[in-house]
């Protein structure tokens, strides 16, 4: 196998993907990763780098505290990646969620130093709106979009909203919203023949309606980030397109939080446009088991530990 930069994507993983270790293997071998955990740490003014290799993990798990460990993981291999194949630059990003964020600093749309305490209220804000109003999310397995679209209409009560939050893959959708709402849609679609239909242990109800408190403060603190156009297109999660300006990223950026990830179009569209191999920069390979079962015939390669770059090499 060679890869062909022309024909590589890289995908950043957004919350589900952390676990305690993440990024102190990489540390420990490559200055280069290092660096950036020492930056992370002086940017948030806490040792982000401790909680990330050591734990706690009901801290780690802190949406507060997950988001940002995910993206200086990410920017750390990334960093790597640059420094050992300097000449290596694949043509598209795409983040799942909140790693949008870390494939928009991958892209050059917005420095690191921007981009993580941008991050960081970003969960500051997904946390307050939690509080403010509660509720949940799901998975469900089997039943397709148009389907569960329907079945959140009819689930869904004045005040209480449920809606399809993540559309991961063929067979595999999260639905997110208030409890009561999130508990009818469930029942319904078990009825409708889902194999599955599950609640996910979060407290919040991300990219719903529910997260309308939280609208305002991130998108103060976007509308403040210096943004610029991606150098590298990156692929909206509202949009399922290339974000091509510093208004297009904005957009993207403020509508994310109560709209669905559309991840499956997402990657439909890249594979449309030629890409052959995505490579999944950071923690765990939750997007490259997503990928297999969206398109079988494309290649997924995690990168987010020393032995995974021992393998990229034989690639080069």
């Amino acid at each position: 196998m060679t890869l062909n930069p022309q024909e590589t994507a890289l995908l950043f993983p957004g919350q589900g993907s952390q676990f305690v270790g993440m990024g102190a293997e990489l540390a420990q071998r490559y200055p280069a990763a290092q660096q950036v955990f020492a930056q992370a740490d002086a940017l948030l003014g806490f040792s982000i780098s401790r909680l990330a290799w050591n734990g706690p993990e009901k801290d780690l798990n802190e949406t507060i505290n997950t988001q940002p460990a995910l993206m200086v993981h990410s920017i750390a291999a990334l960093r790597v990646l640059q420094e050992l194949h300097p000449d290596f630059k694949p043509v598209m990003t795409a983040g799942h969620s909140m790693g949008e964020l870390s494939a928009l600093v991958a892209a050059g749309a917005m420095t690191f130093e921007i981009g993580l305490p941008l991050v960081r209220t970003r969960g500051e804000a997904m946390r307050r709106a939690g509080e403010i109003s509660p509720g949940g999310m799901a998975a469900i397995l089997g039943l397709d979009i148009p389907t569960l679209d329907k079945i959140c209409t009819t689930a869904s009560q004045p005040g209480q909203p449920v809606q399809v939050a993540n559309d991961n893959c063929p067979g595999q959708v999260v639905i997110s919203g208030a409890a009561p709402s999130l508990e009818r849609a469930l029942e319904l679609a078990k009825a409708a023949g889902a194999k599955r239909a599950v609640p996910l242990a979060v407290s919040i109800a991300a990219h719903s309606d529910l997260m309308r408190p939280a609208q305002e403060q991130f998108t103060q603190a976007v509308q403040e980030a210096a943004i610029s156009a991606p150098g590298t297109p990156t692929v909206g999660n509202v949009s399922a397109t290339p974000l091509k300006t510093a208004e297009q990223v904005r957009a993207d950026l403020y509508a994310q939080l109560t709209s669905r990830v559309r991840w499956t179009e997402s990657i439909q569209w890249m594979i449309a446009q030629g890409i052959t191999t995505f490579i999944e920069v950071g923690s765990s390979s939750v997007l490259s088991g997503l990928l297999r079962r969206i398109n079988r015939s494309v290649q997924a390669l995690p990168l987010g530990s020393p032995e995974d770059f021992e393998r990229l090499a034989a690639a080069f």
